[in-house]
This record gives structure tokens, sequence and C-alpha cells, in this order.
């Protein structure tokens, strides 16, 4: 039996892996009327996932953690999200236009549903976030939570 090769360094650098590297850092987040939450993103596994690990509190009883991951077979960006709360999505999505989208299909309430996740206003030290809500195959959403990022 052959062994797998290792993939190149040179791949875990390119210019696609390196797409979503604006969200690496340390953040605090606020939304609403006040609320606030704090961030961090790195890079591990020799900079080819990247790891969140959000705490809401004490603004909001939710703490979860994602691995994001470039997929260069596919071309697209992959992430698994799990929190406190018991959820668990799958991810995927890309760049377009200067906003990073990654989207899931779902089923809410008994009825399918589209969720998607943009990251976009992204500037050296602040960004935004928004978790939307489709329930017509995306050609409408609607706004469930909208944060802005600021660096640490």
């Amino acid at each position: 039996m052959e062994a797998a090769q290792a993939p190149s360094r040179e791949a875990a650098g390119s210019s696609e892996q390196r797409q979503f590297d604006f969200w690496l850092g340390e953040w605090d987040l606020s939304w609403g009327d006040g609320a606030t939450a704090a961030n961090s993103i790195y890079h591990d596994f020799d900079g080819r996932v990247i790891v969140e690990s959000f705490d809401g509190r004490p603004s909001l009883e939710l703490q979860g953690t994602s691995l994001t991951t470039y997929d260069p077979v596919a071309g697209t960006w992959k992430q698994t999200w799990v929190d406190n709360q018991g959820s668990h999505y799958e991810f995927v999505g890309g760049l377009r236009a200067g906003e990073m989208e990654l989207r899931t299909e779902t089923e809410l309430l008994g009825r399918p549903a589209l969720l998607r996740m943009r990251w976009f206003n992204i500037s050296g030290d602040t960004l935004d976030w928004a978790w939307e809500r489709s329930d017509d195959g995306g050609r409408s959403w609607t706004p469930l939570w909208e944060v802005a990022y600021s660096r640490v």
C-alpha cells in the first residue's frame, strides 16, 4: 500500500487558502442594544484549518466553535459549527465580490430553509457579519442576527 503524499507547503499558502485571513485575530463583537461577545480566530494544523472560539457571555448564553478549511478540489470553503445549544451546521461557500459567504440547507420548524453567514464591509480592524435565512431558495434573505466586529 502506498503512503498518501503530504500536501505541499505551497498549497497552504495559495491565494485561495488565504482568503479567510481577514477573520484571524482577537475580536470584540457587538449587536443590538449594547450586547457584546468575544471571538478568537486562529490558524492550526499547518495553517490549513481556521479555528473559531466564540463566547457570547454575559450578553448571550452561547458558546461555540467552528473549524473552517479550504477544499482545493471543490474550490470552496467548508465550515463545521457546533455549540453549547446542541447546534451542528455544515456550511459551504466562498468569496464573492469582496464578501465571504457560507451557506447550509436545513429544516427549521418543519420547513426547508437556507441559512447563510456573510462577512462584509471588511477592513483591517473592523468587519460586519450577518446570519440570514431564506425560505425561497435564496431569492430573498431575512436578517436574523447582525454583528459588528472590532479587532482587539
